[in-house]
């Protein structure tokens, strides 16, 4: 089956430069769209075309369907291919898409639902045999009830928002007299971001790794899992530093829960890339969630596997089979993600500006995806990730020295980053031994050399 001609990238920055480039190697054409602030991204120099779809707030260019659609319209491409962050996993969107003849890079609108609601998600996997996080498999609605189910559940426990994601609509209560608080604080900070107040609660996991699961699947039955990824280094939730394989997971527990979820994708008939992300303690897996999108650290995945994500996403999308059966896919070496944020290292606090000076590392086995360039002027108006400093070597240690000097060569002069933060992280021992969890970092950032 051809593949697509025309793909139109809804996205900025390194993501819309990294499936520009995979477009390009297939031989197919790209529009990129882009805000009055962002003409000069790279990839909008790159494209075969680019058109502005509205001002700098995202509400009115990046997430404005109308515009996009305008956009896909006037330049003739088949094909929109999302990213991730701003639309990517919005099912109304990935639906409209496909009702203007135009095909969706994902999977169909109604897993992007099933999964973006985390109750319905739960019941899905409990449904397909995922060992699940034990709590509430409904949503709560009063004061008496939250207290009934806080009593089965059990404390610590933690009170979620059903549309959440990057820790907000989650409150941690540690006692009867906490969990009415948390309860009407989760709702509201969900009511605030996510215009959905829905909470349901959940077992809180006192010291757990973060493991996810990479899976693709075409429109042809197949589905296969492409090992995991830590991510258990986090800040409030964010993500700054991830590896594959994971120091904490043996070769057994990898092949036993990525064939469990590589079925489960398949019992669901579930196409394009998808991540299962799972908490880990004490030799158990507990499902949290499903991302229907490309990763920000898929990178690392490729590094490990040799498979190129986006031109398989673009391959299925085209209606195409996978081109490989599990046993075809070898995990081989290590590989470490570092991202890049246009942040103060010790505060955290947003540094936007021109960039004076622009030098990224080199060498064998070093990968750099970043839209940053000498002159190039970093806006304040959307995520703060610039870059990700990719790494891969024959085993863990070889990489973390290999990523040690590569985050020496990097050079990124006008604003502030946070590669002192990461230089720092490598050189600790805890770290170098892979004895970390989602709160090494909260509990050491401060202790640090």
């Amino acid at each position: 089956m051809a593949l697509l001609k025309k793909i139109l990238i809804a996205n900025r920055g390194e993501i819309a430069l990294r499936i520009l480039r995979a477009c390009q190697e297939l031989g197919i054409k790209t529009v990129a769209v882009h805000s009055t602030c962002d003409s000069e991204l790279m990839h909008v120099r790159l494209a075969d075309e680019s058109i502005c779809i509205g001002p700098a707030p995202s509400k009115q260019s990046y997430m404005n369907i109308p515009a996009l659609l305008t956009a896909a319209d006037i330049t003739g491409a088949d094909a929109i291919h999302p990213g991730f962050g701003f639309l990517a996993e919005n099912e109304d969107f990935a639906s409209v898409v496909q009702q203007h003849g135009i095909t969706f890079i994902g999977p169909d609108p109604e897993h992007i639902s099933m999964m973006g609601d985390k109750i319905n998600a739960k019941k899905t996997m409990e449904s397909l045999g995922v060992p699940t996080i034990p709590g509430s498999s409904k949503e709560l609605f009063s004061d008496d009830e939250i207290l009934e189910e806080a009593k089965k559940v059990g404390f610590p426990l933690i009170i979620k928002a059903t549309a959440g994601g990057g820790g907000k609509g989650m409150k941690l209560a540690r006692t009867e007299e906490e969990v009415i608080e948390a309860y009407h604080m989760a709702k509201s900070e969900a009511r605030a971001n996510f215009d959905n107040d829905r909470v349901y609660m959940e077992r809180y996991l006192q010291n757990p790794r973060h493991i996810e699961i990479q899976v693709l699947a075409d429109h042809h039955g197949n589905a296969v899992h492409l090992g995991e990824r830590d991510c258990s280094l986090q800040r409030r939730h964010q993500k700054l530093f991830e590896e594959a394989p994971s120091p904490g997971v043996s070769e057994a527990q990898r092949n036993q829960l990525g064939n469990l979820v590589a079925e489960a994708t398949r019992k669901m008939g579930y196409k394009g890339v998808g991540t299962f992300e799972f908490l880990y303690e004490n030799g158990e897996f507990f499902f949290m969630e499903m991302n229907t999108r490309i990763q920000v650290e898929h990178p690392v995945t490729e590094m490990v596997t040799g498979i190129d994500l986006i031109k398989e996403q673009i391959k299925v999308a085209s209606g195409q089979k996978l081109s490989f059966t599990q046993d075809q896919i070898v995990l081989k070496g290590h590989a470490i993600e570092c991202r890049v944020n246009a942040e103060d290292p010790e505060n955290f606090f947003p540094s936007p500006g021109k960039i004076v000076r622009y030098h990224a590392p080199g060498g064998l086995g070093v990968r750099v995806d970043s839209h940053l360039y000498a002159g190039y002027t970093v806006p304040p108006h959307y995520d703060s990730m610039v870059a990700k400093l990719i790494v891969y070597a024959d085993d863990r240690q070889q990489c973390l020295m290999r990523l040690k000097r590569a985050l020496k060569e990097y050079v990124i002069d006008g604003i502030k980053t946070t590669i002192p933060l990461h230089q720092k992280l490598v050189d600790n021992k805890e770290i170098k031994d892979g004895q970390y969890t989602i709160h090494w970092l909260e509990k050491n950032l401060d202790n640090l050399d």
